[in-house]
Order: C-alpha cells, then structure tokens, then sequence
C-alpha cells in the first residue's frame, strides 16, 4: 500500500480500494513484463493475511496467559489464567457492541467515530466488484484481537491482590471505550492522524494505552502484602514456574509476526509480501537484541543474569520495534530493540523504589518500551517528525491515566479493588475460584 495511506489502520471501503487499485498499476507501470493480479485475486490475498495474521495475535493471548500464569505465585495461577479468557472474551464482544464503529465510523478527522453495532457487509463482493480490498469480517477480526492484547497487558501487572469481577469491569471499559477512542485519534483517521502521527503497529496505540492502565492501576491498588518491609526492600515473591513463563514468552514472540507483520494491511501484490518479510525480519531481530542487552546489563550491575529480564527485554524489544518495524535496517531494528531490553532493566527498580509493585513486569515492557519506540520513529522514518510523535505520546497518555485513574478509584469507592488482607493471605484463587491450579502441592502457606 502507499506510504502516505498508512497512517491510518484501516480505511473506508473506497479508499481501500482505490489504494489496492493504484498499487496495483504502479507496480506494473513499473515492471512491465510483470503481470498485474486481478481484483479478485488481491481481495482474496488481502483477507488471508488478515485472517492468518490475526489468528497469530490471537495466539498472544496464549502467550500471555502462560507467562503471567508463570510470573505469578502458585497460589495465584487458577484467576490469572480465568482473567485472560474472560477479557479477551469481553473484548471481543465490546468491540462488537461499541468499540468497532466507535474507532472507524465517520471519524473523518474527529475525536470519534459512532456508536453502534458493527454489521460486515460483503454484498458487493459477492455480485463481483472487488473494489472493497478485503473482506469486511477479515477486518474486524483483525482489528478485535489488538485491543485484546491491550487488555491482557493489565492483568499481570495487577496480579495477586485484586478482585476479579472490578477488573472485569475496568477491562470493559478500557475495551469498549477508551481503546477505541485513541484509535479514531490515529488508526480511524481523526485529529493525530491528520497532524500526521505514526504507529505502524501499536506501540503507542495498544502497548502504552495498557501500560499506562496498568500504572494507574497499581497505584490506586497498592503494592501486594510483605512485598516491601519496612524500610521499603524488596522481598522476594518467586512465580510458580519458570519454564511456563519463558514459554509464553516464545509463544509472544511468534504471534507478534503476525502483531507487526499483519499491520502492512495489505498481501495483494509482491510489493506487500517484500515489506512483510521485512517487518518479520525486523521484528525478530530487535526482540534478540533486546534480550541480550538485558541479559548483559543484568551481568554489569548485579553480577548475574536474571531470566525474568533476559525474558521481558525480548517483549520490550517487540514493543519497542512495533511503532516503525518497516522502515529501520536490520541492524537499527536491533539497536531499537536493545535500547527497549535496556529500558527494562533501568525501569523495574525504578517502580520498586516508589513501592509501584508490577507482577511481572508490564509497565517498564509496554509503557516504557512504546514510549521509546513511538519516539524513535523519526530516526528511520523521513514522513515521522519527532515532535507530533511527543504530542501523541502526551495526549494518548494523558487522557489514558486521567480516565484510568477514574475508573480505578470509583470502583475502589464503591464495589472495592482488593482483597482483604486475609483473603490475600489465603490466596486470589482460594478466594474467587475454590479452584487450585497444582492441587497436589496442597495447601499452599499463605506467605509463599
């Protein structure tokens, strides 16, 4: 697809159409002797990328039910696995409800779109005009997997000590409203697009709006019980299973090809299948480099390496490449990542010294990675300037905390957030589900 249509993630069905069909004459104008495919043909490969590409993100929700499941201590892993099936559930069907039309319909340069229940409609397709580009379900499938993957960034960074059913209802909201109005502000085509803001794939869009919830969250819920004595060091809370985590991470890792690679928009022509191999590319390297400068900044400053890190600077390097996966060379993409597994490092301490307690890691991941990323657009990106990058950053991020943190306290005020204290002690899975997720370990002591 032209450069200059990607600033927004998807486009009315003319426009669509209209792009796919000027591609498409370019790239023969362009290489004569190369035959051009027809519509049909571009439509049926534009709906399978965006149908194989988003069963891949959808695989992501695997991933990071594996890793917090993983992160977590074992008296936890029972609701930590039942919240991330039940909000990508919610997501889902929010988006369906609201959030879809909320973020594409009539945006045209606005704050949102319209409310309503969103209706694929392949009518012309089927009567032979392929001008749509894709079809209309391949569309929103693709588009509904991402603000899962936003919501799934907030239940691991909550873990341990919140109640389910008030983070169910924080989910619904961030998924059915305020995920799909900063999309109408950049992928719908409204104001920070227009100013001409970029996020090729979401670092800002899906990975900061989660962690800045995520932040909000942790602050208005407090630190879990003896995570910090009393003069403020950190004690220990191993998770369940080490092996379990660093599989999601792998599992991460593969769907987020589909994460950056799906994003090109676009598979009908050999111009589409060259950006997508080379944001697949991309992608990977960064993700290495942001392990191994994880893994050796944890060996300057502490002497060993920690896993835990060597694991979330290969999400920060994902995070980090996914605003601009198209344009660096390889060896940027892997500079990018790196600085994103340094972030990791720098940051968790960071959040432990103001007693910010994230289970496993997500705010330096998603928030501090997506910062970095959105911001490092411009190095590679000639169409990118770096100041409207810092103004969508501030004004994503702000309207996310302020209505985050509104959220958060009225549900504190009125259902309640957290576990009694004994509750917590007993354990979230003891108190919410009955259920035990290693039954043959027994009782688990309250402190483990």
């Amino acid at each position: 697809m032209p450069g200059s249509e990607r600033s927004m993630r998807r486009r009315s069905v003319g426009r669509m159409g209209a792009a796919i069909g000027a591609g498409l004459v370019a790239l023969a104008v362009a290489s004569p002797a190369q035959a051009e495919v027809s519509a049909e043909t571009a439509y049926v490969f534009n709906t399978f990328s965006f149908l194989v590409h988003g069963f891949l993100v959808l695989w992501m929700a695997a991933g990071f039910a594996m890793l917090e499941a993983g992160l977590v201590r074992t008296k936890s892993v029972t609701t930590i696995l039942l919240k991330n099936i039940a909000l990508f559930s919610i997501a889902g069907i929010a988006y369906y409800l609201i959030g879809y039309n909320l973020m594409y319909a009539g945006v045209d340069g606005g704050l949102i779109g319209t409310f309503g229940v969103w209706q694929a409609d392949d009518s012309a397709a089927l009567s032979g005009d392929f001008s749509a580009g894709y079809a209309a379900a391949s569309d929103w499938f693709f588009q509904m997997v991402f603000v899962a993957t936003a919501a799934s960034i907030v239940s691991g960074a909550l873990a341990e000590r919140i109640k389910l059913w008030p983070f169910l209802a924080f989910i619904l909201v961030l998924t059915a409203l305020i995920y799909p109005i900063l999309g109408a502000w950049t992928w719908g085509g409204g104001w920070l697009s227009e100013k001409g803001f970029t996020d090729f794939a979401g670092s800002t869009i899906v990975h900061s709006v989660g962690g800045w919830a995520a932040l909000t969250g942790a602050i208005v819920l407090g630190a879990r019980r003896d995570r910090y004595d009393s003069d403020g060091r950190v004690q220990p809370m191993p998770g369940s299973s080490l092996p379990l985590a660093t599989l999601g991470t792998f599992i991460l890792w593969l769907g987020w090809l589909g994460f950056n690679g799906g994003s090109q928009l676009a598979l009908g022509s050999a111009a589409d299948a060259i950006a997508i191999s080379n944001v697949y590319v991309n992608t990977t390297i960064a993700s290495a480099g942001g392990v191994i400068a994880a893994m050796l900044l944890c060996q300057l400053v502490n002497r060993k390496v920690d896993l835990t890190m060597a694991l979330n600077g290969a999400l920060a390097g994902l995070v980090s490449i996914t605003a601009g996966p198209d344009t660096p060379t390889v060896g940027v993409a892997c500079m990018i990542g790196a600085v994103g597994g340094g972030l990791v490092v720098a940051l968790t301490p960071l959040l432990d010294r103001f007693k910010i307690d994230d289970v496993v890691g997500a705010i330096p991941v998603h928030l501090g990675a997506g910062v970095w990323g959105t911001l490092a657009v411009p190095l590679t990106n000639a169409d990118a300037s770096f100041l409207v990058q810092l103004t969508g950053i501030a004004a994503i991020g702000g309207f996310v905390a302020v209505l985050s943190g509104v959220i958060w306290l009225a549900l504190r005020a009125t259902v309640g957030l957290r576990l009694t204290e004994v509750g917590e002690a007993l354990g979230v899975d003891e108190v919410e589900t009955g259920m035990r997720a290693y039954p043959e370990f027994g009782q688990t002591a309250p402190n483990r």
